[in-house]
C-alpha cells in the first residue's frame, strides 16, 4: 500500500482543503462524485482515483470530507461485505459534520472492522478553509489523533484534542449552537437598521469598531451590506446542522429556544429556493414576515 493519504469530497469545504494539503506537499489521491475540481488538484501534484475502491488500495489513510452520513456510508460502502475491505487495516478520518451518535457507531463498526477511526470536523466556512485558517476538532485513540493532527496542520490556524469519539463531534455541535445564533442576529440587526433607514456602511462601520466584532461577523456583516449571497456555509448545510444540534439537545432534554427560532428561519428560506445561498440570506426570511406582517 502506497504512502498516498486519500482524500475523499470536493465539495466547498473539501476542494481547498485538498489544495492546501497538496500544496503543503502531502501526496495526495482523491475521490470526488463530482469530477469538477479535478484541474486545479492535478495542477498542485495530486493523483486522481477513477473510484473510491481505488483510494482505499492505494492508500493507508483516508480523509473524509462528505456531505452527511449517507454520503459517508456510500463511499465507506457500509452494510456491504466491501465495508470491512474499505475499513481493515485503515485509518478514517471523518471532518464532516454528523451526529454524535452516528460518528460514534460508526467508528465503533471501523474497529470492529479491524481499522481506526478519528474524529476531525472544522470549525469555519470556505474563506477560512482556502487560507488553512479553520479550526480543527480531534478525537479518537491517542496516536491516531496525534498523526492526524500532524498531517492536517496545512489546513488550520488552531487544533485541539477533545478526547475520546465522538468528543470532537460533541464539541462542533456547541460551536455551532454559537454561530448559527450569532449570525442570526446579526442578520436581524441590519434588517431592523435597513428598514429604520440607517446607512449600512455606517452600522457596519460601527459593529466592526465595538466590542462584538469578530472574524466572522466582518465577514457575514459585508456580505450583508452588499447584498452577496455567494456561497460560504450555504443555508441547506445551516440547516442540517441546527437539525443535528436540535436533535442532540432533545437527546439529553435541554432547552434550545433560540436554536429552535433559527431553525425555522434556515428552513423557511430554504423552502423558498435559496438552500444553496449563504446562510446570510436568512435575511430574506426576516424581510418575507416583516412584509406579511405590514399587508
Amino acid at each position: 500500500m502506497e504512502t498516498r493519504i486519500g482524500f475523499i469530497g470536493l465539495g466547498v469545504m473539501g476542494t481547498p482543503m485538498a489544495l492546501n494539503l497538496a500544496r503543503a506537499g502531502t501526496p495526495l489521491l482523491v475521490w470526488s462524485r463530482s469530477s469538477g475540481n479535478y484541474d486545479a488538484l492535478r495542477a498542485t501534484g495530486a493523483q486522481v482515483a477513477q473510484t473510491p475502491e481505488e483510494v482505499y488500495a492505494r492508500c493507508r489513510t483516508v480523509i473524509l470530507m462528505l456531505a452527511n452520513d449517507v454520503a459517508i456510508d456510500a463511499v465507506l460502502a457500509r452494510g456491504t461485505a466491501d465495508f470491512s475491505v474499505r475499513a481493515r487495516d485503515h485509518v478514517i478520518v471523518n471532518m464532516g459534520t454528523t451526529s454524535a451518535g452516528y460518528s460514534r457507531e460508526l467508528g465503533a463498526e471501523i474497529q470492529a472492522a479491524g481499522g481506526r477511526y478519528v474524529e476531525a470536523p472544522v470549525s469555519g466556512s470556505r474563506k477560512p478553509a482556502e487560507a488553512g485558517q479553520l479550526v480543527v476538532m480531534l478525537a479518537g485513540d491517542a496516536d491516531d489523533t496525534a498523526a492526524v493532527r500532524e498531517l492536517v496542520k496545512p489546513l488550520y490556524r488552531d487544533s485541539f484534542v477533545c478526547g475520546a469519539v465522538p468528543a470532537a463531534l460533541t464539541m462542533k455541535l456547541a460551536v455551532n449552537l454559537f454561530l448559527i445564533t450569532m449570525v442570526t442576529g446579526l442578520t436581524e440587526a441590519t434588517h431592523f437598521a435597513q428598514r429604520h433607514g440607517i446607512d449600512l456602511a455606517t452600522f457596519a462601520a460601527v459593529l466592526n469598531a465595538g466590542p462584538m466584532a469578530s472574524d466572522v461577523s466582518r465577514v457575514k456583516l459585508d456580505k450583508l451590506t452588499r447584498q452577496d449571497y455567494s456561497v460560504q456555509a450555504a443555508i441547506t448545510d445551516v440547516l442540517k446542522n441546527s437539525r443535528l444540534v436540535a436533535e442532540a439537545a432533545r437527546g439529553i432534554r435541554i432547552a434550545s429556544p433560540l436554536l429552535d427560532v433559527c431553525h425555522d428561519l434556515y428552513r423557511e428560506t430554504e423552502d423558498m429556493g435559496l438552500g444553496q445561498d449563504d446562510m446570510v440570506a436568512v435575511l430574506r426570511a426576516l424581510e418575507r414576515r416583516t412584509d406579511a406582517g405590514s399587508a
